[in-house]
């Protein structure tokens, strides 16, 4: 009667384990949804400045025709990406285009000196920042779920349950160029 009572116990012990492993990857995984939006909500107001920024320099570059459509077609392509990985290199496409654009205020002092501009170029700033910031979370909270569906014993069941790695939101092969801020000069 007693070896079948450690094994009832050894049991429910194993069972209460697997509710928790099971718990703390759920939590994880809550966890890197909510910082992938979080950026996507930092990507959308960036998406939703674009074309305040774009019909600036338009008044005062209008022969700069190619650099503000690719401006826009990079805009639209990130605005349409799926999933981080995605999501990345349309971002990145993006912030290649952008950055193009603000270094059209330095062959144009008008445009440079324009207050609209002066106000749109700050907030695509602290935007680009506070993007930064998400990115570090999101791929902060993908270390954390990456790394418990990969620890013994959780590792043991994490695929049968569902729980798949995660992409981090890398940069790609363009990280020099993005790590390097902007300058954006007035």
């Amino acid at each position: 009667m007693s070896s079948g009572w450690i094994i009832v116990g050894i049991l429910v012990i194993l069972v209460l384990f697997a509710f928790a492993a099971y718990n703390r990857l759920v939590t994880l995984n809550q966890r890197v949804g909510q910082a992938f939006a979080d950026i996507d909500v930092q990507l959308k107001q960036r998406h939703d400045l674009i074309p305040n920024l774009v019909e600036t320099v338009k008044g005062y570059a209008a022969h700069e025709r190619g650099t503000l459509d690719e401006v826009v077609k990079a805009r639209n392509a990130a605005i349409s990406a799926q999933g981080p990985g995605q999501v990345a290199a349309a971002e990145n496409q993006l912030t290649g285009a952008l950055g193009r654009l603000i270094a059209l205020s330095e062959a144009y002092p008008d445009l440079k000196a324009n207050a609209n501009f002066q106000q749109l170029a700050s907030e695509l700033a602290d935007l680009e920042n506070k993007i930064a910031a998400s990115r570090r979370f999101f791929n902060n909270a993908v270390q954390e779920y990456n790394t418990g569906i990969q620890q013994m014993p959780t590792a043991l069941f994490a695929g049968m349950l569902g729980f798949t790695r995660k992409d981090f939101f890398d940069l790609g092969a363009s990280r020099t160029e993005v790590e390097t801020a902007p300058q954006v000069k007035f």
